[in-house]
């Protein structure tokens, strides 16, 4: 079992310590729900060095990553980010990435930890640009600081001034004279920052940050991070995403730029969106009592029409709600269906997928 860097700074906060993806992470902290209204109402600090880097050099980078990625990387400036899949040719997802681009030769493409070696090997796999790829992870570790406070929080601590750090861009700068790479993306639907470095540099801009945020900031588990996630229809890959799913039926249409490029998949993905998905993800909401969870049927009367692919009860609404894929034409607001709990059929309501309100800097 792997360990990051913070392992130990975990236990001596007492946090709950779980197998995710073939590392040892924090899953809870104090609880959940409190954990993740504080990122609602302040801030909070994950670790998530456990997620995968990998670097793409060379004259064709550019060529390379935007025939593997659905995104236009092609339009990209520099400093720019951009989240999209990896598809297979059956439109399929391997993965989805944030892409981030230095230059033209030179990007990072920021992959879930639980498939940095399918990923790897994937992308070598398609590699036939004039480009080198190679595997970063083991030498990067990162936090995520998510919530209303964070650039409150971080901005005294760093060389350059964050109010002038847009949405879905980053920046190479120091924090207290430790070089870091910081974004701006966010996993939670809150404004927040991703913080890459060394191992030594993560380990003390974690313990920093929390001394410099006080009674405003608290360490994160991977618990929250997921209802957090969830309340703002943001994917799970293995969830939301698989192999089998593409991303028109996850509702990911806005990140696969049909009109550009030739990236793998795209043959498949053009000919469903004009043939339109016999499925899609939709949002349910719990009229009986009950929680839903991931891989509960859905029922419209006796037919098996769907399945949840995560449910919670929201801690920021208190409303049981889940997403599901379900068959057309099932999925039109305010159809009634049935959910599948533990044998007991239990009613449930159309919905849009969006429980909460986002909070992005503009």
């Amino acid at each position: 079992m792997r360990k990051t860097v913070l392992y130990d700074s975990h236990l001596k906060s007492n946090a709950k310590m779980v197998d995710f993806a073939g590392f040892m992470m924090p899953v809870v902290y104090t609880s959940i729900t409190e954990e993740h209204m504080y990122v609602r109402e302040k801030a909070g600090m994950f670790d998530v060095s456990h997620m995968g880097e990998f670097y793409v050099k060379g004259k064709e980078a550019e060529k390379f990553v935007d025939y593997i990625f659905t995104n236009d990387v092609l339009t990209m400036n520099e400093n720019q980010v951009l989240y999209g899949m990896m598809c297979y040719p059956s439109g399929g997802v391997v993965d989805d990435l944030l892409v981030y681009k230095i230059n033209r030769e030179s990007f990072i493409m920021i992959v879930n930890a639980s498939n940095i070696d399918k990923d790897f090997k994937w992308a070598t796999k398609n590699n036939t640009f004039d480009c080198t790829l190679t595997n970063e992870s083991d030498d990067i570790s990162e936090v995520a600081l998510q919530g209303p406070l964070a650039e409150k929080i971080l901005n005294p601590m760093t060389d350059y001034n964050l109010s002038n750090l847009s949405f879905f861009t980053f920046i190479y700068t120091k924090i207290n004279g430790k070089d870091v790479l910081i974004s701006r993306t966010g996993y939670t639907g809150e404004d927040g920052f991703e913080i890459y470095g060394d191992h030594e540099v993560i380990h003390k801009v974690w313990d920093e940050i929390l001394e410099a945020g006080k009674e405003n900031v608290m360490p994160c588990g991977l618990g929250c991070r997921d209802t957090l996630r969830f309340e703002v229809a943001l994917p799970l890959y293995g969830n939301e995403l698989t192999k089998d799913i593409t991303p028109l039926e996850a509702g990911l249409g806005f990140a696969v730029k049909l009109e550009a490029g030739n990236f793998i998949g795209k043959e498949v993905l053009v000919k469903q969106k004009l043939e339109r998905t016999k499925r899609r993800i939709v949002g349910l909401t719990l009229v009986d009592k009950g929680i839903i969870r991931h891989g509960y049927d859905i029922y419209y009367e006796d037919t098996l029409v769907g399945v949840v692919t995560t449910g919670y009860k929201s801690p920021s609404t208190g409303e049981t709600i889940a997403m599901a894929m379900i068959d057309r034409p099932y999925d039109k607001l305010k159809t009634e269906l049935l959910v599948d709990i533990r044998g007991k059929k239990k009613k449930v309501i159309v919905r849009n997928k969006k429980f909460y309100q986002k909070s992005y800097k503009n």
